[in-house]
């Protein structure tokens, strides 16, 4: 776990690094393609994903390391042979656990956040799930166990071939001539991306875009047909922790109201998009018919919301560091009270962002969680040995944000500056 969070120490920042490098540019070519509100829920849901992983917040049924163990038919000493295959063969379980999250109603779920964001930028590349919380990734390497590929090189290799998936988030790379036939780029994840009706469910590719052409979903960008982006039913919220069950609660719902208990049980299982025809009729949805027309989402927030946003993230990235840094000091079950109080901010600043009026109480609730924490422990987990004064520091910010939040919800929300909740695609 130490080896992991120093892995994270220096990828999040790299990737940060990234994202203001484009968004410079972008600015610089006069085709921004950020938003602030966006950028800020993409990097929160980056963090959500961080601190899922550092946690542990999943279920594996059976590990790739059992499965290998007792039905591989071959034993392969590492090498570069090894290492090849193992890419090759992670790079091929992940288009099919791609395509099973783009094809069956109950996967879409854990896949739902990673489209959400209606801009295409490097931002939305950390737009990563939470709710995958039990893992059937050993059902897609069934062949690279066969092979007898070590446990230990796959786990070396997972993390790498996940961020090397980042680079191809972004609309200012061009068609990229032969190598478009060879690897995923950035063309083609802007098709999938998209929600034209043409590109939906196409390229489910990560790193080989030979994948797609094999099995019959490729399908090239096409001038005449700009990619819109986000989902066909708008999540219309900057929380990422609500993103990630969107799509659960609609399936429950539905599930729910559903006369048959033959669709009660198998909506979970259907074709993604599939709902019980008296449920569709009774409770219609409202899906994005013509992408042409799509409508943002984008409630009205003043330049001080924006810039307290700004803060509240940059605080929770400090205080995520911090408990990087100081990992195996912290140590479990505190990691989890840690972890906790993280997730609690995430909910109550994008709470913030989407203008709810109960905002303030996520916030009231967060700020009474630390300083009991900052009570029962008598510090901060540690992190005044590091920088002396960070205990004040921490505690007028919990006391002073409940106020600064009181007063956003006075005047942007029930103030009646909040009007229309969207605006114009343009």
């Amino acid at each position: 776990m130490d080896a992991y969070a120093q892995v994270l120490l220096i990828a999040i920042p790299f990737f940060v690094g990234l994202i203001i490098i484009e968004a410079i540019y972008s600015w610089y070519k006069g085709a921004f393609s950020f938003t602030g509100m966006d950028t800020i829920s993409s990097l929160s849901s980056g963090s959500t994903n961080t601190l899922k992983s550092v946690l542990k917040l999943s279920i594996i049924i059976i590990s790739y390391g059992w499965v290998v163990e007792h039905i591989a038919l071959f034993e392969i000493k590492t090498s570069w042979l090894v290492w090849t295959l193992s890419f090759i063969a992670i790079d091929f379980a992940s288009y099919w656990s791609h395509r099973l999250n783009h094809s069956i109603n109950v996967f879409w779920n854990r896949h739902i956040v990673h489209h959400s964001s209606e801009e295409f930028n490097l931002a939305c590349a950390l737009r990563q799930p939470i709710s995958n919380i039990l893992s059937i990734g050993f059902i897609f390497l069934l062949p690279a166990a066969l092979l007898g590929l070590p446990a230990e090189v796959i786990a070396v290799i997972a993390p790498i071939h996940l961020f090397m998936q980042f680079w191809y988030h972004t609309k200012h790379i061009p068609k990229l001539g032969w190598l478009e036939y060879i690897f995923v780029t950035p063309s083609q994840h802007r098709v999938h991306h998209a929600i034209n009706e043409i590109y939906l469910d196409k390229n489910l590719a990560a790193i080989f875009s030979i994948w797609d052409r094999m099995f019959g979903t490729f399908q090239e960008e096409l001038e005449e047909e700009p990619c819109v982006y986000g989902v066909k039913k708008a999540v219309a919220t900057w929380n990422p922790i609500k993103i990630n069950w969107l799509h659960m609660w609609q399936l429950t719902k539905d599930a729910w109201h559903a006369n048959s208990w033959i669709d009660k049980l198998r909506i979970w299982f259907m074709p993604l998009g599939w709902r019980p025809k008296d449920v569709e009729e009774k409770y219609p949805i409202d899906y994005v018919k013509n992408p042409k027309e799509q409508i943002k989402y984008n409630p009205p927030a003043s330049n001080a919301l924006q810039a307290w946003s700004w803060f509240q993230y940059i605080v929770l990235t400090a205080l995520m560091t911090h408990m990087l840094i100081d990992i195996s000091v912290i140590g479990f079950p505190m990691l989890f009270v840690y972890g906790g109080f993280l997730f609690m901010m995430i909910y109550s600043y994008s709470a913030l962002m989407d203008l709810d009026k109960d905002a303030v109480w996520f916030e009231a609730i967060k700020s009474i969680v630390g300083i009991g924490i900052i009570y029962q422990t008598g510090g901060w987990f540690n992190l005044e040995n590091h920088i002396p004064g960070t205990l004040l520091l921490l505690t007028s910010y919990l006391i002073v944000s409940v106020f600064i939040v009181a007063y956003f919800v006075q005047i942007e929300i029930k103030g009646g500056s909040s009007g229309v909740p969207k605006s114009s695609l343009g």
